[in-house]
């Protein structure tokens, strides 16, 4: 497993002392990225937060592949329920390790496909649900809390859906949350669900390799031992106080000085892969919703964060690098690049007397699409944007893996070098708690009342 970082053009030598950081810049912030490291072991070893640990945790891992072998060749479909950090780590696996949709093929008892449902739109959940057939669909309901609106309004559905056409339906649910805790594991135990459990101290948009990922990884044949044995093999080095060994935290360092220093407030992350398409949404919510706060942890309003933006290599160059290249510089670009694609694309060896045909042949997709990416990180250098790029040998399980757990390393030594609590989320809660004040949940009352005042002003403004 080989993954790499090259912080070149970042340098101001490449792009300029006014959107570059100096090498005297780096290594006056070093012991600063030394005092995050250790501040984040510290917190992390006294079981605050729990991701740098999922890889090791060997029974978890084991049953879930138990789970897995016993009711594979049953269903055709895996319906996860969820939304968030219970859907998008189950995405980005999917669409990592088997592909985006809809080049997967046709989908078998063999080859089951994962239908998301995220969202509450009602259209689409009624198309989701007619292209399913409830006798052959296994359902993942998850939700940490075991009770997001959005999550047990749409199971409540599902749920029903199955029940019209199975009677009982035990055997065909899954459960993932917080275990003996909230009104999802209440239900599930009273029905008789399979439940797994989702760590206390992981958040959700740090769960993929607890069982919010790992389940619905397993049901869809992705190999999830290789998953979490590349995960705890980068975790070693993500410990390591040397920033030629640790990659994340010197990813973290250098994102931290750019921004913090060069005044870039936005983060491209450009995947080169269609597979990496999914990790890369994965990564919005996990750096928007871990850096985007408030205040820090002295109780100061800052305000801070560093807004992410997705974007596919070389699809994107024909849609957003017009404004990368010309527009404000303000942004910093992080190229995903893959070494080894598991196919070459190789292009005829097809001479037919026009240049923009002859000049290809006989060449090959992988070395386009790798030119595409070098000559666009050339062209941003040209034009003083600063870039960097993330190199993965190639897209597995263990890479995949790997690379997660590194993004999550480097995002908790961000929220150390920023100050602040990478890990809550007190901007979400408060619609959350909006939202149930008007569908009339008990206990909400105030916040029902809170969003009538907001109407009685959108009137007077009107």
């Amino acid at each position: 497993m080989n993954i790499q970082f090259d912080e070149t053009n970042l340098l101001a030598e490449m792009v300029g002392k006014a959107h570059g950081v100096t090498r005297a810049e780096v290594e006056r912030a070093q012991s600063k990225a030394q005092k995050a490291l250790a501040s984040f072991r510290k917190q992390s070893e006294a079981g605050l937060f729990g991701f740098p640990h999922l890889p090791f945790q060997s029974k978890v891992i084991r049953a879930i592949g138990r789970y897995a072998a016993e009711v594979r060749g049953s269903y055709d479909t895996v319906c996860v329920v969820g939304i968030g950090g219970s859907a998008l780590g189950a995405w980005a696996l999917d669409c990592g390790i088997r592909g985006p949709h809809p080049i997967q093929g046709a989908f078998t008892t063999e080859h089951p496909r994962l239908v998301i449902l995220d969202n509450v739109d009602p259209d689409f959940t009624a198309a989701a649900l007619r292209s399913m057939d409830p006798q052959k669909t296994l359902v993942v309901v998850i939700a940490k809390s075991g009770g997001t609106a959005e999550t047990v309004a749409t199971f409540l559905i599902v749920r029903e859906w199955l029940q019209q056409a199975l009677g009982a339906t035990a055997g065909r649910i899954v459960a993932v949350t917080t275990e003996g805790k909230g009104d999802l594991y209440e239900l599930a135990r009273t029905e008789r669900y399979q439940i797994f459990g989702i760590p206390e101290n992981v958040g959700g948009r740090f769960s993929v390799l607890t069982p919010v990922g790992l389940v619905p990884a397993a049901l869809i044949g992705i190999d999830i031992a290789k998953l979490c044995r590349g995960a705890a093999r980068i975790t070693a080095d993500c410990w390591q106080p040397d920033l030629a060994k640790n990659i994340a935290l010197r990813a973290a360092l250098y994102h931290w000085l750019i921004w913090t220093r060069k005044d870039k407030p936005i983060q491209v992350a450009f995947p080169y892969s269609n597979h990496l398409w999914g990790t890369a949404f994965w990564f919005r919510q996990l750096w928007a919703e871990s850096l985007g706060k408030a205040q820090n942890r002295k109780g100061e309003t800052v305000h801070t964060g560093q807004t992410p933006v997705a974007a596919l290599g070389s699809t994107d160059q024909h849609s957003q690098v017009q404004l990368y290249i010309e527009g404000p510089n303000d942004k910093v670009f992080t190229f995903w690049a893959v070494k080894r694609f598991h196919s070459t694309g190789q292009i005829p060896d097809a001479h037919i007397g026009l240049a923009a045909f002859d000049s290809l042949a006989g060449q090959s997709l992988a070395k386009l699409i790798d030119a595409e990416r070098r000559a666009t990180a050339a062209a941003m250098v040209e034009c003083g944007r600063p870039n960097c790029t993330v190199t993965l040998d190639r897209v597995d399980e263990e890479h995949l893996g790997a690379f997660l757990q590194m993004m999550e390393f480097q995002t908790a030594f961000m929220g150390e070098l920023l100050n602040i609590n990478a890990f809550n989320q007190e901007g979400v809660e408060l619609g959350k708690k909006l939202t149930f004040g008007l569908m009339g949940r008990s206990g909400y009352e105030p916040y029902r009342a809170e969003f009538a005042a907001y109407e009685k002003k959108r009137a007077a403004a009107r």
